[in-house]
């Protein structure tokens, strides 16, 4: 579904991702983590068209993507859910929802995603007429998430989406992410919740200083000593 070889992004002359190689199959679950500064912000950026200043190849379903603009992403089924929510916080839930929805086969095709988040989602139909802004923390990670799917998504790449969550919200977005796998859709997933993303992911990557420097199945880089040492101070 995703393919990535050889990726380099820059911030001007300060060079951030060094020859990335990573794939993301249909249905698959991948983890991305590393520690702060270690570049996994920028790469979904990167993937996501956000980030123009870059080398190598981005294949996406078989399509060189490198040259699209991120608009032009998203009609192809890859869709980002930001790091920190990005809502609009003074709009409505109903309204944060149906901007979603603006490419020309998502608009024909809002109401029934609209039902269907809400099916998913239920807090999100009891809150349609609350400003987003007034949501809890994890109640605006599942509008972020509700959000997204209303572009229609068949790849999904979600950047921290526990941050700041209470334990409760966590276990939710994780059962979330594990329908969503049900219902066929890929998940690249950036978390600093090492444990959680590791026993949920079917393979993951280590990043270090923009570079790959580990990878292997969930349960595996979860056993790894190397990880533990390195990355999680165990």
């Amino acid at each position: 579904m995703l393919e990535v070889k050889d990726l380099s992004a820059f911030y001007g002359p300060i060079q951030v991702l060094h020859g990335i190689d990573l794939s993301l199959g249909a249905g698959e679950i991948v983890g991305l983590v590393g520690a702060n500064a270690a570049g996994k912000s920028t790469l979904m950026f990167t993937l996501a068209g956000l980030r123009t200043h870059c080398t190598g190849q981005i294949f996406f379903d078989g399509r060189s993507i490198a040259d699209l603009a991120a608009y032009d992403r998203v009609p192809l089924g890859l869709v980002l859910v930001p790091e920190r929510r990005r809502l609009f916080p003074f709009m409505t839930v109903l309204e944060n929802l149906e901007i979603g929805a603006y490419t020309r086969s998502a608009r024909l095709a809002a109401r029934r995603s609209l039902s269907e988040v809400f099916a998913l989602l239920p807090v999100l139909a009891e809150r349609r007429t609350q400003t987003a802004g007034t949501l809890s923390g994890g109640e605006q990670q599942m509008l972020a998430i509700g959000r997204a799917l209303m572009a229609r998504p068949r790849t999904l790449l979600l950047d921290e989406p526990t941050e700041g969550l209470a334990p409760v919200y966590v276990k939710l977005l994780f059962d979330l992410i594990a329908d969503l796998r049900r219902r066929g859709i890929a998940i690249l997933i950036v978390e600093q919740n090492v444990h959680h993303v590791l026993n949920a992911s079917d393979r993951a990557y280590v990043l270090e200083n923009g570079r790959v420097v580990l990878e292997g199945s969930g349960q595996a880089l979860l056993n790894d000593e190397r990880l533990k040492i390195a990355y999680l101070g165990l």
